[in-house]
């Protein structure tokens, strides 16, 4: 809730109060320089006052790799909310100071929470999550920030906060969510496998196992992160450019980048630059479109909840696969049908389908399952560096199609859902083909999968069997594995 509902929070919290806001600037402007601002200058601040968000993520997603390595998962997502606070002071008081540049600086710092939280949270719950819900609980993500941009759109009617004078309250409810984080989350344990694996504590994590589970036998779970450990036993955290050099996981690395890549560049942000478009060509009162609006918020937390629902069963890849391609399908329709939509009427309706339709198969696959890949494919040490990689590529293409989109859809007006089309389309195919399924599977398991894309030495396939390939410890592991509780401490066994 402090975390990721933040994120979805602060992408829709803007919207509402544009107007207000760009006048603050204008009588902040006068006061402090005695003279007026030209509308395109006004217009500039405008857009760099939303543009920056996708600044700080980068640095957060910068800060984030060393950040869970020092300070641990749950004490980085608790350190994370400073951030939050001060931001949400910034952008609150900002009116009652009568500095515009406030409210620049605040969207940067929550920009740099937002980076640090897309990647600490799923790191976190995937560390956190038996494999049986790994997928679900993964999905809490994606789910919560599609919450948080309902939530935006709801606080930002007029009749709620959406009004001149009420404005800075929009930014200050950001604390809520944070004061909730901070007053809950140090009552449960740090990541078990960070304990174990990163700092060698097995007393504590036995019990944060013992916590998480609910029960006083967790030797099935530490022997099967202690099977982990074996393989990487004198393997220090990888830095990005190690993990980088490490030729045994570039289609892993090219996976996430191009699911991360995909995500952003996959067209959703036109939908929202058209939705009011679009809802105008339909016959709809300038009035009432903030109102239907809310119906593809809606939309968006049904879907997620949908996937979260089903991903056990289904699976990563057709989810995601399939949420590619059917986002491909529909951005064709909706060029057809706003390329021909004064020539039947009946079209301007289907243009509305079709936008909540994209949102729905957005929401379903590709909206959250990029995070929850990122933290299955990579191993305990190379972990944070993926995450950092992730956030990078993610970050960046969110501040490209803020910086190109503009230029692209005065280019080619509605035929840029074709761009967005075939972006859709390149990442499904290339998913078919490289992305193995890794629902209830074993790092073991999917990396010989990945494996199979690839000429691996004998020795690397030799020790992928050795260590399990069916995700259970073998027998002489289990035999080992029964003293490594011993003085709580772990013995060191050679396979």
């Amino acid at each position: 809730f402090g975390s990721s509902f933040l994120y979805g929070y602060n992408l829709s919290v803007v919207n509402a109060p544009t107007v207000f806001i760009k006048k603050f600037y204008n009588e902040s402007w006068e006061r402090s320089y005695n003279q007026s601002i030209t509308e395109q200058s006004v217009t500039l601040l405008w857009t760099i006052s939303v543009s920056i968000f996708a600044i700080g993520g980068l640095v957060g997603a910068l800060i984030v790799t060393p950040a869970v390595k020092y300070f641990g998962r749950k004490r980085t997502l608790l350190l994370n909310n400073i951030f939050a606070i001060t931001a949400a002071l910034l952008m609150a008081f900002s009116q009652l100071a009568g500095i515009f540049g406030m409210i620049i600086l605040g969207r940067f710092i929550m920009g740099i929470d937002g980076g640090v939280s897309l990647s600490a949270l799923p790191m976190y719950l995937s560390e956190i999550s038996p494999k049986q819900i790994r997928g679900s609980l993964g999905q809490i993500t994606a789910i919560l920030i599609c919450v948080g941009v309902f939530t935006g759109q709801v606080l930002g009617l007029p009749e709620i906060f959406g009004k001149e004078s009420l404005w800075p309250y929009l930014f200050g409810i950001i604390i809520v969510p944070s004061l909730v984080q901070i007053g809950v989350l140090p009552f449960l344990p740090e990541s078990p496998r960070f304990l174990l694996l990163e700092k060698h504590d097995t007393k504590a994590a036995e019990k944060a196992f013992q916590t998480f589970l609910g029960r006083t036998d967790v030797s099935y779970e530490i022997a099967e992160v202690l099977e982990e450990s074996r393989v990487q036993r004198n393997i220090q955290v990888a830095s990005v450019f190690q993990l980088l050099r490490d030729c045994s996981k570039r289609w892993q690395i090219l996976t996430i980048i191009a699911t991360m890549a995909c995500y952003q560049l996959c067209g959703l942000n036109a939908i929202w630059f058209y939705t009011n478009d679009i809802f105008k060509g339909a016959g709809l009162s300038q009035e009432m479109i903030p109102y239907v609006t809310l119906s593809t918020g809606a939309v968006e937390i049904l879907a997620a909840v949908f996937s979260g629902l089903v991903i056990e069963r289904v699976g990563r890849r057709p989810l995601l696969i399939g949420g590619f391609s059917l986002m491909a399908l529909f951005f064709i329709i909706l060029t057809v049908c706003m390329t021909l939509q004064n020539q039947a009427i009946w079209l301007r309706y289907l243009s509305i389908v079709c936008i909540l339709a994209i949102i729905a198969s957005f929401c379903t696959g590709p909206g959250g399952i990029p995070f929850v890949l990122t933290g299955e494919i990579f191993p305990q040490s190379q972990r944070p560096a993926a995450f950092m990689i992730a956030g990078i590529i993610n970050w960046l293409s969110n501040f490209a199609v803020g910086l190109l989109f503009p230029f692209i859809q005065k280019a080619l007006q509605t035929y840029c859902f074709l761009v967005f089309a075939a972006v859709c389309l390149a990442g499904a195919t290339f998913l078919f083909f490289v992305l193995p399924e890794t629902k209830n599977k074993t790092l073991a398991e999917i990396n010989l999968a990945f494996d199979k894309k690839k000429k691996v030495p004998l020795e690397l396939r030799e020790m992928d069997h050795q260590f399990g390939a069916k995700g259970k410890p073998s027998e002489e592991h289990e035999s080992n594995s029964s003293s490594t509780l011993e003085n709580g401490k772990v013995k060191s066994r050679v396979v």
